[in-house]
């Protein structure tokens, strides 16, 4: 874009696209007619292509305007909102994030989180609450969080979803397993030992999608034992309840070890999660820089090769 598109000029472009009229363009922005003629006409000889179409029956944004257009928008919304945060910043106003999230997120990706939020707004809260996800989307439902970290899939259409993080789904196996002795399983050899789930009235989506993973290697699920934590699943597999899948960025209980399965690419996926119809300050600014860490993270991975369990989106 043009160093010339400065606010100013962005907001007489909208003026103009919306009243499709430089008249009333100039008396909404409280100019005379000639001169945001003139300067738009200014603008359109310096980047070298016209903005507007003029007729005798009106004007009409070009197909290049648009774009142009579309950016003012969104520019003029970014720089309102960011004066609002920043306003609210040195004022003291920003109320505590209220976040929410489930025990089976790793706990690197909430303190990643913490230290991103301080940075953007010093000085501004967060407060913690945790819960298995359906409980917590229930409180974003009842507006009692604003927002939360939770492992996908997430389905319902009243959400915002973000992915931020995505790292391998390995074994969790006692040390002293004849497994352990391998540097990665073959899933069909090791599935009915593959017994200790999390509970799936949890989040009935997760356990579906599981299912299907199973499914499309041609294997059914052993359910055997259901745990709603992740110190309850590893506690089963010590306890010599069977074999479990878990985020291979878990931190594992002494006793256990991990191995990766070979021929897969199952991964734990998560997720920065709000309601659609949320007001809380920050959760713009949260959301844009969570999409772009999402969208540098995975150039860097396919320009790279970085594996997923390299990817490290928030810190």
């Amino acid at each position: 874009m043009s160093e010339s598109l400065e606010f100013r000029l962005l907001k007489y472009i909208v003026a103009v696209a919306e009243t499709s009229n430089f008249t009333r363009a100039a008396e909404r922005l409280f100019l005379a007619q000639p001169s945001l003629s003139k300067q738009i006409r200014n603008l359109e000889e310096e980047i070298r292509f016209p903005i507007f179409d003029r007729s005798r029956d009106g004007v009409r944004v070009t197909l290049a305007g648009e774009m142009v257009v579309a950016y003012a928008k969104e520019a003029l919304r970014v720089r309102d909102e960011l004066v609002a945060m920043a306003r609210a910043v040195y004022l003291g106003e920003v109320p505590p994030l209220r976040l929410g999230f489930s025990s089976f997120v790793s706990g690197h990706i909430l303190q990643s989180f913490r230290e991103t939020y301080s940075t953007m707004f010093p000085g501004c809260e967060i407060k913690l609450t945790g819960g298995d996800p359906a409980h917590v989307l229930q409180r974003i439902n009842r507006r009692a969080v604003d927002c939360a970290i939770l492992p996908m899939p997430i389905e319902i259409d009243i959400y915002h979803v973000q992915q931020i993080s995505r790292s391998p789904l390995v074994v969790c196996l006692r040390n002293d397993d004849p497994l352990a002795q391998q540097l990665q399983l073959d899933i069909h050899e090791i599935a009915e030992r593959i017994k200790i789930f999390r509970d799936p009235e949890l989040q009935p989506s997760a356990h579906a999608r599981l299912v299907e993973m199973f499914a499309e290697v041609g294997i059914p699920i052993h359910l055997a034992c259901s745990a709603n934590t992740p110190a309850d699943i590893q506690w089963m597999v010590k306890a010599g309840y069977g074999l479990a899948l878990i985020d291979q960025l878990s931190p594992l209980d002494p006793g256990l070890t991990s191995r990766p399965i070979a021929g897969v690419n199952w991964t734990a996926d998560t997720a920065f999660v709000h309601h659609n119809r949320t007001d809380h300050i920050a959760l713009p600014f949260i959301e844009r820089s969570l999409a772009q860490r999402w969208r540098d993270g995975d150039r860097k991975k396919r320009t790279e090769g970085v594996r997923p369990e390299q990817l490290k989106l928030l810190a």
